[in-house]
């Protein structure tokens, strides 16, 4: 069980599951894709020997560990409510976390459960992950009174969590709440989760996972994000991969463009996770929300550039000298 009792003056806290990615370099194999380049399916052979050119072991990622990372790099005081088994991959995410200055005074070691691991087939710039979360024992405890807290990504067991997580945060009022729903909670349904949904100051997916999540094909992004919106959230940010990303609050659409690559993307895993949790640190420190959303398109860019979701998180005064040098045709706009 995750039993949290230690007092705290943390500016962000995420909570989600914790895993290492293993990148796995393809050579040898086969896109396919709809004339849109919408719906895609990689294909290997079948009963060979398939050889691969790498591979990369990364601890310490996830959708919320990213966040809580992104965060420290960016000065905020950052911690991580998660679970690991008692195994080396474990203590390598621990050690990982505290490499990075996030707290750990959250982290529950669960006796003869494994940590999650994910396989990654990483082909050209683009990847498929094979994704497996092990079954914790999921309980909030005493997390105080974080300035934020940023939800993501748990496994299929943690329905009942949800709901205390959404009763803590009633008797919270003055903590903002970013909800990035990973696959188990877009599973769940819009229903299960109302009172997250309702309860939530920023909301971040991207198209097809908002599709997903209202459980409708080919909209929009503007419906998209009215629709997402109705469900509860203050704001939501749609990303639509290297196109872009929008945001709704209820009254304007806001549309932030990529921050232009200085080379081709080199892998494309983390993207999203940087642009979101960048944004959520850059509001936690003070700024607007235009400011914060190119503060994410920056950050989302150099991730692209590097292996794997953290490698090429920026501190603020990187993102401040990218934002200093930035051509004109990066803007933030009304759509």
């Amino acid at each position: 069980m995750l039993e949290l009792s230690v007092m705290n003056d943390f500016d962000l806290i995420a909570i989600g599951d914790i895993v290492t990615d293993a990148f796995i370099r393809l050579k040898e194999a086969e896109v396919h894709c709809d004339v849109n380049r919408e719906n895609c399916t990689i294909s290997l052979p079948f009963a060979e020997k398939i050889p691969y050119e790498d591979v990369f072991i990364v601890p310490a990622v996830g959708n919320s560990p990213n966040a809580a990372v992104a965060a420290s790099r960016l000065g905020l005081k950052s911690a991580i409510a998660t679970n690991i088994g008692d195994d080396e991959n474990g203590q390598h995410c621990l050690d990982k976390l505290k490499k990075e200055g996030v707290a750990t005074d959250f982290v529950l070691v669960q006796e003869g459960k494994k940590s999650n691991y994910h396989y990654i087939l990483w082909y050209a710039d683009d990847r498929t992950i094979l994704i497996k979360h092990e079954k914790f024992d999921y309980k909030l405890g005493n997390l105080d009174t974080p300035k934020w807290v940023y939800l993501s990504s748990l496994g299929e067991n943690s329905l009942d969590f949800h709901k205390e997580i959404a009763g803590w945060l009633k008797t919270k009022p003055e903590i903002k709440l970013a909800f990035q729903p990973g696959t188990y909670q877009m599973n769940f349904g819009k229903e299960k989760l109302k009172d997250i949904y309702e309860r939530t100051n920023i909301f971040f997916s991207n198209v097809e996972e908002a599709e997903r999540i209202l459980e409708i094909d080919t909209l929009g992004i503007q419906e998209l994000l009215v629709r997402i919106h109705a469900l509860g959230p203050k704001i939501v940010v749609i990303t639509d991969g290297p196109k872009g990303a929008y945001v709704y609050d209820g009254g304007k659409t806001l549309f932030v463009t990529p921050y232009p690559d200085p080379k081709p993307p080199f892998e494309r895993t983390g993207a999203g996770d940087a642009l979101s949790s960048t944004v959520v640190s850059a509001l936690a420190l003070g700024n607007d929300l235009e400011t914060a959303l190119k503060w994410g398109a920056i950050n989302s860019m150099s991730v692209v550039q590097k292996i794997g979701a953290q490698e090429g998180l920026l501190s603020r005064e990187e993102i401040e000298k990218y934002l200093a040098s930035a051509p004109a045709e990066f803007v933030v706009k009304e759509a």
